[in-house]
């Protein structure tokens, strides 16, 4: 989702009127928490221009690396905080004294905020939970980074993880071939329904799903489109680029692979081509990541 709608999505529903359907009980089948892939060097093409940010960045040679097939979990990220105590930037003190919190959206207002109660812990503010097979949220760029230090990896460039979505073909020429398939039917966590005032559900979740609920790709990863952005080590240019500014000063990542609030109606960016700022100091409901090892 663009930085900027968390300050101009104000719509709320009539009672009763937007209401999501209940979703069906999923059921995740078990696969290996913690793999890796690994994939040779080689050259990826972007493809297509779905949107005006597209036309930049995600093309290119790229040297043999190992990626997660997965999104990092709260469970592997609890394993870091226990083993070095960290503490992510939006548990630490602001300004004002109070806790820096993250951004949360409101599925009842379709509302952006920021919760000074929300981190990796609650990431949809207090109260909440943080399921363990589930990607990490809440998280910024710098708390990503250590992750990855700790674990002896590091982000991913926006190249490495486009080459590790699709190899060297483009991005499809069809924007939701990889979120639904041949028949129309989610094998993503996406939002299907008219954002905001409606998620149908029909992927089974309104909300983040845990890792590995979808079929993996093509190439063996698991969520690369749809549940959480991700945060890559890319400095974004381009198109958007106004969106996440600090001062004047350009200091946005680029996000890859859309989440669970992608719709056709408003992001459409369910696809391994797509590309979005986000603003590394402030750690979302919707952003987590995967690292990846040089080879």
């Amino acid at each position: 989702m663009r930085a900027s709608v968390l300050f101009i999505v104000l719509i709320a529903c009539a009672s009763g009127a937007c209401a999501p359907r209940e979703a069906a009980a999923p059921v995740c089948p078990a696969i290996a928490l913690g793999a890796e892939i690994e994939f040779p060097a080689g050259r990826v093409a972007r493809g297509a221009a779905f949107e005006p940010e597209e036309r930049d960045g995600g093309e290119g040679a790229v040297s043999a690396f190992a990626i997660d097939t997965h999104e990092v979990t709260n469970a592997q990220f609890a394993a870091f905080v226990a083993a070095t105590g960290y503490v992510t930037l939006a548990e630490r003190p602001g300004p004002n004294g109070e806790t820096m919190g993250a951004a949360v959206f409101n599925r009842d207002t379709g509302q952006w905020r920021i919760d000074a109660n929300a981190n990796w812990r609650q990431p949809d503010g207090a109260g909440s939970t943080a399921a363990d097979r589930e990607p990490v949220v809440a998280v910024a760029l710098e708390d990503a980074e250590a992750y990855a230090r700790w674990a002896g990896r590091r982000l991913p460039t926006e190249t490495e993880w486009e080459w590790a979505a699709r190899g060297e073909a483009p991005a499809p020429a069809d924007a939701g071939a990889e979120a639904f398939d041949a028949q129309g039917r989610p094998i993503a966590n996406t939002w299907q329904g008219m954002f905001p005032f409606r998620d149908d559900g029909d992927d089974n979740y309104t909300g983040r799903a845990p890792v590995g609920c979808f079929p993996a790709n093509a190439r063996g990863l698991y969520d690369m489109i749809g549940n959480v952005w991700e945060w890559t080590a890319t400095p974004f240019a381009g198109a958007m680029v106004e969106d996440v500014t600090r001062g004047g000063a350009v200091e946005a990542r680029v996000l890859k692979g859309g989440s669970h609030l992608c719709a056709r109606n408003f992001c459409s960016r369910f696809r391994s081509g797509s590309r979005q700022p986000g603003d590394p100091h402030l750690g979302m409901s919707h952003i987590g990541f995967r690292t990846v090892a040089d080879r």
